[in-house]
This record gives structure tokens, sequence and C-alpha cells, in this order.
């Protein structure tokens, strides 16, 4: 295998950052460049990437508040985003297709549960497609049950993981 590498996004991940979200998610369910921009520019603790000799080849990106509504889209623009909030907001956990059933999604979540748990922060929430409540439920996410989110137009799962 390969040698990879998580870190810290940096403003000059942008643009394979955007392929990334693009490439792997189905319309508007993709974030726009400027979005994730603003995610980099806002929190990037929050944002790491997975890389390996070549290129990033994924991506988790999260805000930080104290009072989460999973089913608040501004929120996905950072409004209401707190660095000092204990609960974490996951936006987006992705990995281009090309590297898809490799492992490369657990590394990218194990990695940032360890960050977050560093910074001290209480508990990850996120939301999620029904066929994914299992590889999250891996990772000790509890299914909350169905959102109030209609995100892209599709139907989610709210998750959360307590970090104590």
């Amino acid at each position: 295998m390969s040698h990879l590498n998580i870190r810290n996004v940096t403003e000059q991940d942008i643009d394979r950052c955007y392929e990334i979200e693009t490439t792997s998610y189905a319309g508007d369910e993709a974030a726009s460049k400027a979005k994730i921009l603003k995610r980099i520019q806002t929190y990037p603790e929050g944002f790491t990437v997975l890389e390996n000799e070549r290129e990033i080849i994924g991506f988790i990106n999260a805000g930080a508040t104290d009072n989460v509504v999973l089913s608040d889209e501004t929120f996905k623009e950072l409004v209401g985003h707190d660095p000092n909030g204990k609960k974490i907001v996951i936006m987006s956990v992705v990995v281009h297709p090309k590297y898809q059933g490799q492992g490369m999604a657990g590394k990218l979540m194990d990695d940032f549960i360890g960050r977050m748990k560093l910074m001290g922060k209480e508990e990850i929430f996120l939301i999620c497609q029904e066929e994914l409540i299992g590889m999250y439920a891996r990772f000790g996410y509890q299914d909350l049950g169905p959102s109030d989110s209609d995100h892209g137009g599709l139907s989610w799962h709210e998750m959360s993981l307590s970090l104590n």
C-alpha cells in the first residue's frame, strides 16, 4: 500500500477538494466551491484531508457549535459556527470514487474522532443516507432516526457519537 498522510486542509487544497466533492456527491448534495473555501478559511481545525504520494483522495469537514440542529442548511455555510463549541457537526465525509471501497473513509473517520477528542469536543453529529448507517455504527455512532433535513432533495438519518 502507498504511504498515506492525514493533515489539516490549506487553501491550496480547494480545487482538489471541490473536484472530489462534485465527483462523489450527486447534484445539489455537493457543496459549492465557495462553501468549501469558507469551511477551509473558517474552521481548518475541523477540515482534514487524506492524501497519498500523488494527491488528496478524501476529506472530512465540520463545524463546531453548542446548539445542534442538523436540518439547519445555513450551518453548512458555518452560520452559527463557534470554534469553542463542544459539539461537532460533520458536513462531508467523502473519498474520491477511484479510492472507495479500500477503507479510506475509515482511516479518515478514526483520525477525525481522535482529533476531536484531543480538542476537548464532547459529541459528533452527522446526517447520512440510510445505506451508510451501518458504516457509521461501526465507529460507535448511534442512529437518532430520520432527519427533517431534505438536503439535496434526499432523505437522511441523523447520527451522533459521544466522545466522553
